[in-house]
């Protein structure tokens, strides 16, 4: 009467569930659970692991023998010289001047990444308006000064003024300028509207031709940097962090004790907290949309707050926004929508609620009696770091391993542009008696050597075995945890038949048995994303390009490769389960998993993921409540604390801070639970399919849970008999 109840969730043990996986067809009282009876699965992709592991380290070694990370902290001069480096000629000299700046907003920039004009370093930036000339015919005391931005072998004596301006020796002019990056550009400043250098709207170039405009510099500037606006921001942004990371830091803090407190009240109050948890959600959701309005209603007589997003376009002053009504009405449209969408899912899901909660006090028992759950995650956080520092700096000396290369440059139509060229003897060469423009100039860092032509290769290599080392440590989690939760499921006498450390046994038996099947589902998840991240680069190379069906053609295959790889994601982390549980290899735990799931396709669509969706709310209660702390401290609304708060130029800036950071630690203490719930699910329907609750083959789930999703598998069975 009971197999029939449960209808199509019961089958008789096939040949991959059967005696051959460790399960008895009877009950065995010393029986502790289908996890002990296991050998080494996918030996090959465990010895191509460690065979790409110590290929990885030999790239590493020869990156960091051929490398120098200087090239990308410091600028370069025109002789591949490093700006402000210790120990060199340059070394008081941390700014790059450039020669003509005009000269930077040349096509060449774009295509060679060099600006064709000479480039030295200098203490410090010009401060003044001057030209080569003046100070030359003059002699006054500038002329002292102006030498300073000259080349350092320069030699007034020997060379008349067109003789110093043709060989660039020296600038023909000097400018106002201010550092950015370590290099100098026009100090330019508005005033009514005009784009002004100095107080001037236009400048002599030097070369005794017309004044020319203002415009021309700021173009030639835009080229060299483009991140001439966002200096003042960074800057800004930077101030706020060295005043509030303390406040930052304690608001990270309360995001941890209040995930903590969550997570123990969960494992005593499951019910209720859940419900609770709800409630706070829809009534935080709810003030949000109530401020919102109150904000649009208040800016509704403030004048200049008509005024839309599109028109006012990108500012660096971010408050400039929070004056405007579209602002807030954007925020509570947007909240209105995630709160009718919130309520409606528990309308629709209300009879289901009851049993994902039920799957949640069973986590919150399993998670209690294997507390050390709870930080293992850590240990996971721990190996991605060093993973990300070991592919960063591999990444660094890679692209910085190159030897510096010399191109000739020329304004004017000369057969030499573009080759390769030494500075110590080009104006000894013929090239310069025909093309008199021309100029050696350090162009790039490349080389012609195996080592230098094979670096693109090196590079991809390296992204490739970060993303496959990165999967492998995360899912050497999720089988560690897995293995945990499932020892505590298939014991028959809980907690007494729980094995003694069971996150430390599930941790070595993955490492002793199934590294090279943890190895095989990373090594698929990685392929699929080093594919999404050179589809990436290809449409980042295609953004200029016209052919509308290679654009087309390019993002239908993007959005495939992410659906694949989310589906890769979710079939991997059930395929670790299985494999944490059966010791099976990766394919068969793979299809077994897939299979399984689709037998109970109904509880996984309305079961598992609305627990998932229970623990989603419970990390948006624990982001809102620190977010919304955060946001009346440092906007200095809480009068008990206003005088402490620190004075800041975007307090969005820590409040974003502390919002991301109060995410990723919810997200790190809630996957723990989500880990374990997808576990004791998988372990349920497999429970459901092998036994019959009879005494000859009892039940292993506990039986508050037995008592409920049994309740509800037989109520869907008699709702679909009725029906029938």
């Amino acid at each position: 009467m009971e197999r029939r109840a449960l209808g199509e969730f019961s089958w008789e043990p096939g040949p991959d569930f059967g005696e051959a996986a460790g399960t008895p067809q009877k009950y065995d009282p010393t029986f502790k659970g289908p996890i002990h009876d296991r050998g080494c699965t996918d030996i090959i992709c465990c010895i191509l692991l460690l065979i790409a592991i110590l290929g990885y380290v030999i790239v590493g070694v020869v990156a960091w023998t051929h490398g120098d990370p200087r090239k990308v902290i410091y600028p370069t001069d025109s002789r591949g010289q490093f700006c402000g480096q210790l120990g060199t000629p340059n070394e008081n000299k941390p700014f790059l001047f450039y020669f003509n700046i005009m000269k930077c907003a040349s096509p060449l920039v774009l295509l060679e990444f060099q600006c064709p004009t000479k480039q030295i370093c200098v203490n410090k930036c010009p401060d003044r308006y001057l030209t080569y000339l003046k100070v030359r015919t003059q002699l006054t005391k500038d002329f002292e000064y102006y030498k300073q931005f000259c080349v350092p072998e320069f030699n007034t004596q020997q060379k008349s003024v067109p003789e110093v301006l043709r060989d660039g020796d020296c600038p023909a002019m000097i400018t106002p300028s201010k550092p950015l990056a370590r290099r100098c550009l026009p100090a330019i400043n508005t005033k009514k509207g005009v784009i002004m250098v100095g107080n001037e709207t236009t400048f002599d170039d030097g070369w005794g031709q017309t004044k020319r405009n203002v415009t021309e510099l700021v173009e030639g500037a835009k080229k060299a940097n483009v991140v001439l606006e966002a200096r003042q921001l960074a800057m800004k942004i930077f101030e706020d962090y060295t005043v509030s990371w303390y406040w930052i830091i304690i608001g990270l803090v309360i995001a941890l004790v209040i995930s903590f407190i969550f997570i123990v009240l969960l494992r005593f109050l499951a019910g209720i907290m859940i419900w609770v948890m709800i409630v706070l959600v829809i009534l935080v959701l709810g003030y949000g949309i109530f401020h919102c309005y109150m904000e649009y209603a208040r800016l509704k007589g403030e004048a200049g707050s008509d005024v839309s997003l599109k028109d006012l376009g990108f500012q660096t002053d971010l408050h400039v926004y929070l004056h405007l009504k579209q602002t807030w009405l954007a925020f509570m449209i947007i909240l209105c929508i995630i709160e009718v969408i919130i309520i409606l899912l528990l309308i629709f899901l209300r009879k289901r609620i009851l049993i994902a909660i039920a799957l949640i006090k069973e986590a919150s028992r399993a998670v209690g009696h294997i507390m050390m759950s709870l930080v293992f995650p850590l240990c996971t956080f721990f190996l991605v770091c060093l993973c990300i520092a070991y592919w960063a700096s591999t990444a660094v000396f890679l692209s910085t391993s190159n030897e510096a290369v010399y191109k000739v440059f020329n304004e004017s139509n000369c057969d030499y542009a573009g080759q390769t060229c030494i500075p110590e003897t080009f104006n000894m060469t013929n090239i310069t008696k025909q093309c008199p423009d021309a100029r050696c100039l350090f162009a790039f860092y490349g080389g012609e050597t195996a080592y230098h032509k094979y670096l693109i290769v090196f590079q991809i290599y390296n992204a490739f075995m970060f993303f496959w080392l990165a999967n492998f440590v995360i899912a050497l989690g999720q089988v560690t945890l897995a293995g945990a939760f499932a020892s505590y499921y298939w014991a028959f006498k809980k907690p007494d038949d729980i094995p003694a450390f069971p996150l430390f046994s599930s941790f070595g038996r993955a490492l002793r048995y199934h590294t090279g099947s943890l190895a095989f589902g990373s090594l698929i998840l990685a392929i699929v994303q080093i594919i999404r991240v050179l589809l990436e680069y290809l449409d980042h190379r295609l953004k200029a390009a016209e052919n509308k069906f290679a654009k087309f053609l390019l993002t239908c295959l993007k959005c495939c490769f992410w659906c694949l790889e989310k589906f890769i994601k979710f079939l991997n982390r059930n395929a670790y389960i299985m494999i944490a549980i059966y010791g099976t290899n990766f394919c068969t735990s793979a299809k077994n998993a897939f299979f399984l799931l689709m037998r109970n396709i109904i509880r996984v669509a309305v079961l598992d993921k609305v627990t998932d969706f229970l623990l989603f709310l419970g990390k948006l209660l624990i982001v809102g409540t620190v977010g919304i702390l955060a946001f009346f401290f440092f906007t200095q609304r809480i009068k008990l604390v206003q005088d402490t708060a620190p004075p800041l130029n975007y307090y969005w800036v820590p409040i974003l801070t502390v919002i991301v950071g109060s995410y990723l630690i919810a997200h790190g203490f809630f996957s723990v639970y989500a880990m374990c719930v997808d576990t004791l699910f998988l372990c349920f329907c497999e429970d459901l399919e092998r036994n019959d609750g009879s005494p000859e083959r009892p039940y292993y789930m506990s039986p508050e849970l037995s008592e409920i999703l049994l309740k509800g598998s037989l109520e869907s069975s008699k709702s679909a008999d009725s029906q029938g």
